[in-house]
């Protein structure tokens, strides 16, 4: 073979070999890749169901002290947090009330009732004069008709008639004298109401009347501070015992239905460093309608939650403050669980991609209890298994997966 063949069969070969190597490389990028993805481990331990929400601390018995008779009440000099004592402590002092003032108006108004309670009396004693006249009258007669029927001069009849009308005039002058002292009574009050505050409250001779506090505790709200005039039944203070604390949270009905009696409470982000324990003392039987802050109608049912740990626990929590509370609806100690992250909708039933040969297998679960974060798997999962966590749209059955780095 000649020196140029042989360098042609070489170039042959090199060009050869360049050609392979360009279709290794552009089938090599061109292969399926492994998709990167988290994965997670089916695996068994303990599960806790909870109903969350927020809710607010009340002191369990609150009593309001109200005005028990209309006056002006002095001003209250006791401050939220101080404390009381039953039948002792003074939480106010009333005194009687004054006259209200008239304006020009009302004041020419009862001026003329009174003018006319007065005219009313003068007629009442005219009519009682022009009655007692009539019965002086009417007993003479009756007298000179009793001396001639004894001289059988008049009938006994007659003498009848005279004495009923004695009888007659006698009734008018009481019911005269009636009228008269009820023009009077009349006069009186019209005269009543043209007093005007020209003297203290109690310059009536009437002594004011201290409000005592009606049980041990503290003063939670002071809703009455200034002297003021009060009608009765106007709240001045409210008073409570801090140590008789309560929690309320109003659950969605749907909630509420699934808790009850003695569940447990988990009790978070109260301001201490700790959470604390609690329990479901009463779930109410009424439900109520709230809206929402974004305007949606709900229907809301009140939990009333105790406290389990001790008052120098949760001492620093006083009426009216926020909490978050976790109802314990369900726990196990013992069940196998996948996270709920890893979990989709395939159909009309729950699927999760698990981990085999480094390929994701579609499989389709039977779940039951759920919280936040876990599931509980009842059928298509086993433990030490491995699951997808977020699968992406890249995800099908039968890709190929790889583990993402942290």
């Amino acid at each position: 073979m000649s020196t140029a063949s042989k360098k042609n069969r070489r170039k042959r070969i090199v060009a050869w070999v360049v050609g392979l190597a360009v279709v290794g490389l552009i089938a090599w990028a061109l292969r399926p890749r492994p998709v990167a993805a988290d994965f997670a481990a089916v695996e068994r331990g303990p599960l806790r169901v909870t109903v969350d929400e927020e809710g607010e601390t009340r002191v369990r018995h609150r009593y309001m002290v109200s005005a028990p008779v209309a006056g002006r009440v002095l001003r209250i000099e006791l401050e939220p947090g101080d404390d009381v004592r039953a039948n002792d402590t003074v939480v106010a002092i009333l005194e009687p009330a004054p006259p209200t003032p008239l304006d020009a108006r009302s004041r020419a108004e009862a001026e003329a009732r009174v003018l006319a309670a007065e005219a009313a009396v003068q007629r009442s004693r005219a009519e009682r004069d022009q009655a007692a006249a009539e019965l002086r009258f009417a007993r003479t007669d009756l007298e000179r008709y009793r001396k001639l029927a004894d001289d059988e001069v008049v009938s006994r009849e007659r003498l009848d008639v005279a004495r009923l009308d004695v009888e007659r005039r006698e009734e008018a002058l009481k019911a005269a004298d009636s009228s008269i002292a009820g023009a009077e009574q009349d006069l009186a009050a019209a005269r009543a109401r043209l007093l005007e505050i020209d003297a203290p409250a109690s310059s009536d001779g009437a002594a004011p009347r201290a409000v005592l506090s009606p049980v041990d505790g503290v003063v939670l709200r002071r809703l009455r501070e200034s002297e003021a005039v009060v009608p009765v039944g106007e709240p001045l203070v409210e008073i409570g015992n801090p140590d008789q604390l309560e929690i309320v949270s109003d659950l969605l009905s749907t909630d509420a239905v699934k808790a009850r009696a003695g569940n447990p409470v988990v009790i978070e982000q109260w301001g201490g460093g700790e959470p604390l324990n609690g329990t479901v003392r009463r779930v109410e039987p009424y439900g109520f309608t709230k809206f929402s802050a974004l305007g949606v109608e709900e229907q809301r049912v009140n939990v009333i939650v105790d406290f389990d740990d001790p008052r120098e626990a949760w001492r620093a929590l006083g009426d009216g403050y926020r909490v978050e509370v976790r109802i314990v609806v369900w726990e196990d100690d013992d069940v196998l669980k996948v996270p709920t992250s890893s979990l989709f909708r395939h159909g009309e039933d729950w699927a999760a991609y698990a981990v085999e040969g480094g390929r994701a297998v579609l499989r389709v679960v039977r779940i039951g209890r759920r919280d936040g974060l876990a599931a509980q798997v009842l059928d298509g999962l086993a433990a030490g298994e491995s699951v997808i966590v977020h699968p992406s749209d890249a995800i099908e059955d039968g890709v190929a997966v790889v583990e993402r780095s942290v």
